[in-house]
């Protein structure tokens, strides 16, 4: 018997009943599975190994080019992402190589700048950055040939995007209860560290945050993210493991720390002025690209791949494939004059 063998037998004894088993993976490509990895071991490492992925280290997360190096890029919400869920996966026995996979690849269609490239391409064209993430991994990544990953990290990636919906809602919810992991531990994730990050720029005070959240969810980073994780735990335990649920008094307070971290964070004038610029300079990038879309790499190697490509799809995949400080340079080399001199 191959590792992979002896893994997967594993899971069969040892996971809890409603966790999704590796052996359930399922591709569009059939592929020999692998001696050593089981198939969502397999997606995570492709996702960890794409240039997707690298480029996350350069996209903003909330502050825009800061000039500390310890605020959070995409890539560390990312990894917080995935180390939350694997904690939250694991306590319950369930498979924390799948839910670590939908983590790690959740955020990999997200625009430069933000959500303020977000909202400029959504505008224009329809975009979101979950149908993006899932159009990385099955077409852009992998020089146009996708990763070919299983249908369950797919799913995943799809739905994390939880947005102003309720925890539970039916109809859009991810087809695993690891899914439904990554989709709350984004959002444990973002509201813990944006609020650190707004810290360490003077924009709040953390002793300012209302005693009603603090009596609730705690006084420190850490004290919070605990307070939200035992919650699922316990609460899932508790509810039978039809979903991935928390107690009500610990969701509300979250999303009350939320509704705070936008009057005080995310809108607060310094941060829309940096973004403001931010889209400014996604939409003069958009725009170009649609007019010229000749001069996107790969454009007709995609067109060769997959038949007719749109210029506009085109021009949504390069631009929301920048990362910050490549828009930056692309910006300035079509729209700034250059220096020169008459002799």
């Amino acid at each position: 018997m191959d590792i992979r063998s002896q893994l997967e037998s594993w899971e069969e004894k040892f996971l809890h009943q409603k966790a999704c088993k590796s052996k359930e993976g399922i591709r569009d490509r059939p592929e020999k599975e692998c001696e050593i990895r089981t198939s969502f071991q397999r997606d995570r490492d492709r996702i960890l190994h794409s240039k997707a992925f690298r480029r996350l280290k350069h996209k903003t997360q909330v502050f825009l080019s800061p000039e500390g190096d310890h605020y959070r890029t995409r890539m560390t919400h990312t990894l917080e992402v995935a180390q939350i869920s694997r904690t939250i996966a694991r306590a319950l026995r369930l498979n924390e190589d799948l839910a670590e996979a939908i983590a790690l690849g959740h955020d990999l269609g997200h625009t430069p700048f933000g959500h303020a490239g977000e909202f400029i391409l959504k505008e224009g064209a329809s975009y979101h950055h979950a149908r993006q993430s899932l159009r990385v991994v099955e077409k852009l990544a992998n020089d146009g040939r996708g990763l070919n990953l299983t249908r369950q990290v797919k799913d995943g990636i799809l739905k994390h995007s939880k947005g102003n919906s309720p925890l539970i809602a039916e109809g859009n919810m991810p087809q695993t209860l690891e899914g439904e992991i990554v989709r709350i531990a984004d959002k444990i994730a973002y509201i813990n560290h944006d609020l650190e990050d707004a810290v360490r720029a003077k924009l709040v005070d953390e002793r300012n945050i209302p005693k009603e959240i603090r009596d609730v969810l705690g006084n420190t980073k850490s004290e919070r993210i605990t307070t939200l994780v035992s919650s699922i735990i316990h609460s899932t335990v508790e509810d039978g493991y039809k979903h991935i649920v928390m107690e009500e008094k610990v969701y509300e307070a979250m999303y009350s720390l939320r509704q705070w971290l936008f009057e005080n964070v995310y809108l607060a004038k310094p941060v829309v002025e940096e973004l403001e610029k931010g889209k400014g300079i996604i939409k003069a990038l958009f725009e170009y690209y649609l007019d010229h879309y000749e001069e996107i790499p790969y454009y007709n190697r995609y067109r060769e791949l997959w038949g007719e490509y749109e210029p506009k799809q085109a021009a949504v995949d390069y631009v929301a494939g920048m990362t910050d400080r490549f828009a930056l340079r692309t910006y300035e080399r079509i729209f700034i004059p250059k220096s020169w001199y008459v002799i």
